[in-house]
């Protein structure tokens, strides 16, 4: 890693991320299996970094019975030739296997650490933590994916883990939390900002948060992309289709500029 001399500013570094809950690779009633056409759109979007929620490890059910099943995991199936590094934070555990976030980058992945941020009851929710280190840039980047509760309750609770977490990190390291927050309310906007000092880049762009789901006729904000420490961040537009056909959440992207 190349460091700056004292008279040399740090160079700038900027990256396209994308974040989406693939649905454990299925259409929304889990109608259709689309991993394979999902797949092929997230290449189009030629994100840097890619958080994905709802990612299965395995399941030997739908591995026995649907046609066109991947035999290696959901996460290294997406990530391909295109994004040599991947993470994936197992949450939620079954008979026939598991599924949970991952994370595909471009740039180097140097930690990674899951945190289950579960409440009492059977939602299994988890906070998959990331320090990419960039070539190109003297400070890590930490990616962090997350997928929180239906209940408000479990939420807010949540929340204050994640900022909790966003507050232990060197306050010169940029921060991105992407994923799905199941904050239709728009209750996490606030908080956020006030404990954890990140700000959600549509919210700031827009003055709103981009309606996601359900995917086919998106109603309620659900996704979301806050950072901490960009000097820019710029939504980016997806074309509706085949996206809403894909998974029953729409993505996001956004351009960051560190």
């Amino acid at each position: 890693m190349r460091h700056p001399t004292p008279n040399t500013p740090p160079e700038r570094l900027s990256f396209t991320v994308l974040t989406v809950n693939v649905h454990k690779g299925f259409t929304s009633f889990n109608r259709r299996f689309m991993l394979h056409e999902l797949r092929e759109a997230v290449r189009a979007v030629s994100a840097d970094i890619v958080f994905l929620q709802e990612v299965l490890g395995t399941h030997e059910h739908h591995a026995s019975r649907v046609a066109g099943f991947p035999s290696e995991p959901h996460y290294e199936f997406l990530a391909d030739s295109i994004w040599n590094q991947y993470a994936y934070g197992r949450n939620a555990v079954y008979d026939k296997g598991h599924h949970g976030n991952a994370l595909l980058s471009k740039f180097p992945i140097v930690h990674v650490e899951n945190h289950d941020i579960s409440v009492a009851g059977p939602e299994r929710r988890g906070m998959l933590h990331c320090v990419l280190q960039p070539p190109t840039l003297a400070t890590p980047v930490h990616a962090i994916c997350v997928h929180l509760g239906l209940q408000e309750g479990h939420r807010h609770q949540q929340l204050h883990r994640m900022a909790a977490l966003v507050r232990s990190l060197p306050q010169c390291d940029p921060v991105i939390v992407a994923g799905d927050f199941n904050d239709w309310r728009g209750r996490a906007h606030a908080l956020l900002s006030r404990e954890a000092g990140l700000r959600e880049v549509f919210v700031h762009s827009l003055g709103r948060a981009v309606r996601t789901f359900p995917a086919p006729m998106p109603l309620l904000p659900l996704d979301r992309i806050y950072v901490r420490g960009a000097a820019v961040h710029t939504p980016l537009a997806l074309p509706r289709q085949p996206w809403n056909r894909l998974s029953d959440h729409a993505p996001l992207a956004a351009e960051i500029a560190l």
